[in-house]
């Protein structure tokens, strides 16, 4: 039996990609625990204790020796395969992953790759492009894989029906509901 003790949360190198809402709520209360965040997006952002990256330029940057990636990204054209054999060669060695987002964000080909040379220590995935997760796909059975079945965040009857009745209230009031998806954006 070896004692190791974990890193302190001060020690540990995470990064968050995906800065709206969601993201931007991890990646200050992981900040609040004395990570060090970085995030990235699309488009600049400001968040208090989270060093913020944007675009093309901030993408490697913020992966380059991150120990943890959370992945909250919407899918896109985009950011479909961002995490490639490429981009997860720039983590640190031995860096988790978790991705409760979206499926299509991950190669799982590139994972799993990653994942069998020792380049990641584990990922944890909540979502896949195809669902649910096919009985004979590797991830089932891989060592070094957490399989969750779509649950990282549910819709709550107490909170949901708040939302309705806030967009019902804004439309007949003539106001632009909230939430709307941008398309050009994808988002």
């Amino acid at each position: 039996w070896v004692h190791v003790p974990p890193p302190l949360a001060k020690d540990r190198k995470v990064t968050v990609l995906g800065l709206g809402a969601l993201g931007a709520a991890c990646a200050g209360m992981l900040s609040s625990l004395g990570f060090q965040v970085t995030g990235w997006s699309r488009t600049p952002k400001d968040i208090v204790g989270v060093c913020c990256l944007s675009g093309d330029d901030g993408l490697r940057p913020a992966l380059t020796g991150a120990e943890i990636v959370v992945l909250l990204l919407p899918r896109t054209p985009h950011t479909e395969n961002l995490m490639n054999d490429e981009r997860l060669g720039w983590l640190a060695e031995g860096a988790a992953l978790l991705n409760p987002g979206r499926g299509p964000l991950i190669d799982d080909e590139a994972l799993l790759r990653a994942l069998d040379d020792g380049r990641l220590g584990h990922a944890t995935l909540d979502v896949f492009p195809v669902e649910p997760l096919p009985a004979d796909h590797p991830f089932w059975h891989h060592p070094r894989v957490t399989v969750t079945p779509h649950i990282a965040s549910s819709t709550r009857p107490e909170t949901a029906s708040k939302a309705v009745v806030r967009a019902i209230t804004a439309i007949e009031s003539g106001q632009p509901a909230p939430h709307l998806v941008d398309r050009s954006r994808g988002y």
